[in-house]
């Protein structure tokens, strides 16, 4: 389930961004080790393969995608749906580098631009990184602890950015945060991603000062000089004179379109599999992406695929790639546009008719029976207790190191994280930095620890 919108209002521009310039190899953090040699893989694969092999991506195995974690039914987890949408973001940059490449075949910058494919599936298994356990509830329980909770007796102590970093706890601005920052004995510029990687995955790009009341920013003010490091050197369009506000740099819009179609549909596929949806509900709302001839060609393969889920599979390809191809073309017509800052939605509201109507009735579809199921809703009410009750207390643990009970509660804090800051802000933010990338299970498990409903094996 993606619940990201936009909310960028970009100002026509004279300027044009430039793909020489947005493509950068440049690592962040250790840009004094920058070269142009060829190595065997190129920087944006190497990107690819260290998030791969990373821990946080690994931990998105145990983190919920919208159905609780699998019991006898294999569902989706932030991990493999991480790895899905990085397997359509390939295939969309990979087919816009093919349009793109007759339009520039005369540029120096030619053979960046068909390394696209790999900056936005590294781009798409770093996009939920940030996410705490238990889905977008998680998101929400954290920033109402601040706003409604317990948290609003910090209020006084922060900067309205920090208090407005809290109130609007994001799972966007989060990822930029665990990617860049520098944990206590880690190397600078955290992952070391390059930075048109780093840009791919900023969606919001503007403060949290910026959002209003709106849920979704890019980065915390921690971060705000990382991020205008790379905005600057990638020749990101400013979008006010204060550079509070950025264009989003055009491979974001990949990276969201390769997100929207595969929560979208895997959804519905996950949703058959739990018996939420009937075979012949699933069906239709796969037909609906395709005319009529179409249908009755496509009808033809179930002679031959008499097997039920396998049917819908079959059908979740075809929708997938017909979305796929939609998102393509809005992307090349619109790319002056895209360049100049002058587009602002997700691509797949600009895909034609037919398909644009049918992705509709699986957004209300999914909204009616699968979102607001039981499963799904008792997930969010475990999850909101949980996250509430160990920020309550590990808050307490930072801002009173003095007293016994703290000390031991600091102790299940690892050393990366810098509790122990001079700054109110670092000490929270760390505590943010704890629980986000905690797994389901694992909070849930320190949950029962802290109230004594769970000791270790004796």
């Amino acid at each position: 389930m993606n619940t990201d919108q936009t909310h960028n209002n970009p100002q026509p521009s004279s300027q044009r961004m430039n793909w020489g310039k947005l493509l950068s190899s440049k690592r962040f953090g250790q840009e004094k080790y920058h070269d142009e040699r060829k190595h065997s893989r190129t920087d944006f694969q190497r990107d690819y393969d260290r998030l791969i092999f990373s821990s946080p991506f690994r931990r998105l195995q145990n983190k919920t995608q919208v159905f609780p974690l699998p019991g006898s039914v294999f569902v989706h987890n932030r991990l493999t749906h991480s790895l899905e949408v990085a397997c359509v973001g390939r295939s969309l940059a990979n087919m816009v580098a093919n349009e793109l490449s007759e339009r520039y075949a005369n540029e120096p910058w030619l053979p960046q631009l068909q390394e696209i494919g790999a900056v936005v599936a590294a781009a798409c298994l770093a996009h939920d990184l940030g996410n705490p356990p238990f889905g977008h509830s998680g998101e929400k329980a954290i920033a109402t602890y601040f706003s409604e909770g317990k948290g609003q007796s910090l209020q006084a102590e922060l900067s309205e950015q920090e208090w407005a970093d809290m109130t609007h706890f994001e799972g966007n601005a989060n990822a930029f945060r665990l990617l860049t920052h520098q944990f206590n004995g880690r190397r600078e510029g955290g992952f070391a991603l390059t930075y048109t990687t780093l840009a791919s995955i900023v969606k919001y790009p503007f403060d949290s000062l910026q959002a209003g009341t709106k849920p979704k920013f890019g980065y915390f003010s921690s971060e705000e000089d990382s991020f205008h490091r790379i905005a600057d050197d990638l020749g990101m369009l400013p979008l006010n004179n204060e550079k509070t506000r950025f264009a989003r740099h055009p491979l974001v819009f990949l990276v969201e379109a390769a997100d929207d179609i595969c929560y979208q549909i895997m959804d519905i596929e996950d949703a058959h599999k739990l018996k939420l949806l009937t075979t012949e509900e699933t069906q239709e709302l796969f037909f609906n992406y395709f005319p009529e001839e179409q249908i009755e060609r496509m009808k033809k393969t179930f002679e031959i695929v008499t097997d039920v889920n396998e049917q819908i599979a079959y059908l979740r390809s075809c929708v997938i790639g017909k979305l796929v191809e939609e998102c393509v073309r809005v992307f090349v017509e619109h790319e002056d546009e895209l360049l100049t800052g002058r587009f602002n939605k997700p691509l797949i509201d600009f895909i034609r008719e037919t398909p644009q109507k049918a992705y509709q009735a699986c957004t209300k579809k999914a909204w009616e029976k699968l979102y607001r199921s039981s499963d799904v809703v008792d997930i969010e009410l475990a999850g909101h207790q949980i996250i509430s009750v160990l920020l309550e207390k590990l808050i307490f643990a930072v801002e009173n190191p003095d007293k016994s009970y703290a000390r031991l509660l600091a102790d299940r804090i690892p050393k990366q994280y810098e509790i122990k800051s001079e700054k109110k802000y670092e000490r929270i933010m760390a505590v943010l930095d704890y629980i986000s990338g905690m797994t389901d299970v694992y909070a849930l498990d320190l949950y029962r620890k802290i109230y004594g409903m769970s000791l270790p094996s004796l």
